[in-house]
């Protein structure tokens, strides 16, 4: 099995309010990722996700498109090593 890796991510754009964090684990879920995703208070879709670098980086490509509501205006990426720390993938409240 190829090496885990952790991606942090920050969604700049419309992204509340358009279900945005929904699909997006779904997204996740369906690439075996691990993590968490969160709305900030400025307006900004954080996500925090872990598996193979493949999964992660279709992952990111799908949030640079996001759902169909939504208008991504940036994606912004940060890479480290993974943790296993997440037994699953999903939003935090």
């Amino acid at each position: 099995m190829k090496e885990a890796r952790r991606l942090n991510a920050r969604i700049i754009g419309r992204v509340q309010g358009v279900g945005f964090r929904y699909y997006a684990e779904r997204q996740a879920r369906r690439l075996s990722l691990t993590g968490w995703i969160q709305n900030l208070p400025d307006g900004v879709v954080e996500i925090c996700a872990e598996g193979d670098e493949a999964s992660l980086e279709r992952l990111i490509d799908w949030c640079h498109e996001g759902p169909p509501s939504a208008a991504v205006t940036d994606v912004q990426v940060t890479w480290s090593d993974a943790t296993a720390e997440f037994p699953d993938f999903r939003t935090r409240r």
